[in-house]
């Protein structure tokens, strides 16, 4: 939901009266007396009105993916991250680094081969930390990653740039020590248990199911696979009516 929310928000600040009150905009459609005092009641509710039913559950999204591989960078880049960043709030991603690599365990750690060699399971490595480390910026630092040119060397850049309050250390840490060994065991454990069992990347799963279909559809326009999906009201991405907005100003006085 957060995404319609700061789009709702968005468009009340942008268009209410300036009567100064002792909320931030954040939190004005918080409660009833937030809205009245910052004199956006009106809006608050018919912007709730708008929002999707939260008893319709997210369109689930799971990619199975390895850092260097060309085709999963294609996808995450050109279809997941943007119908992400319209469709947030009808759907849900789950990224699980590790693809067609291998686990043993000689021990004391498991050690992992990786189909692109010592390079791509580093990079699995540190964005599988990333994952457990930033929450709710994962997705912008992965993408970042995935995006840039040497995926390895951007990583340090895009947590910096997406989630400054993380340090590069610590994501390191986890990489090097016994944290990062057991986040990828369970990347491999999760991997193995999926049935159909993958035979390739990136392998994609929608509501728990993987099909020919599905994975057709989700690589042709992922887009337009998600809208079909969704069970609750279109949101306006998906060819909604656009939500109704009020004018109000701030006249020169």
């Amino acid at each position: 939901m957060n995404g319609i929310i700061l789009l709702t928000l968005l468009t009340i600040w942008s268009n209410v009266d300036c009567t100064p009150c002792s909320y931030s905009p954040s939190q004005w459609c918080t409660s009833v007396d937030s809205a009245i005092e910052c004199g956006v009641l009106k809006q608050c509710l018919e912007a709730n009105a708008t929002m999707p039913n939260t008893q319709v559950q997210p369109v689930q999204v799971e990619l199975y993916f390895e850092s260097l591989c060309p085709g999963c960078r294609l996808f995450l880049t050109s279809q997941l991250f943007s119908t992400w960043t319209m469709l947030q709030d009808i759907m849900s991603v789950t990224l699980v680094p590790y693809g067609n690599a291998h686990e043993s365990f000689d021990g004391k750690q498991y050690q992992f081969t990786c189909q692109h060699g010592e390079e791509e399971c580093l990079g699995n490595m540190i964005e599988t930390c990333i994952l457990n480390a930033t929450g709710s910026k994962a997705f912008q630092i992965v993408y970042c990653m995935e995006a840039s040119t040497d995926v390895i060397k951007a990583g340090e850049k895009c947590v910096a740039l997406y989630d400054p309050n993380t340090k590069w250390d610590s994501i390191m840490t986890c990489v090097k020590g016994d944290q990062g060994n057991q986040l990828m065991h369970q990347n491999a454990v999760k991997t193995g248990a999926l049935k159909p069992a993958h035979d390739y990347v990136p392998w994609i799963v929608i509501n728990g199911e993987h099909t020919d279909d599905l994975q057709k559809k989700a690589m042709s326009s992922l887009f337009t696979l998600i809208c079909s999906m969704w069970k609750g009201p279109k949101p306006e991405a998906c060819g909604a009516a656009p939500m109704k907005q009020h004018r109000s100003y701030c006249h020169d006085e």
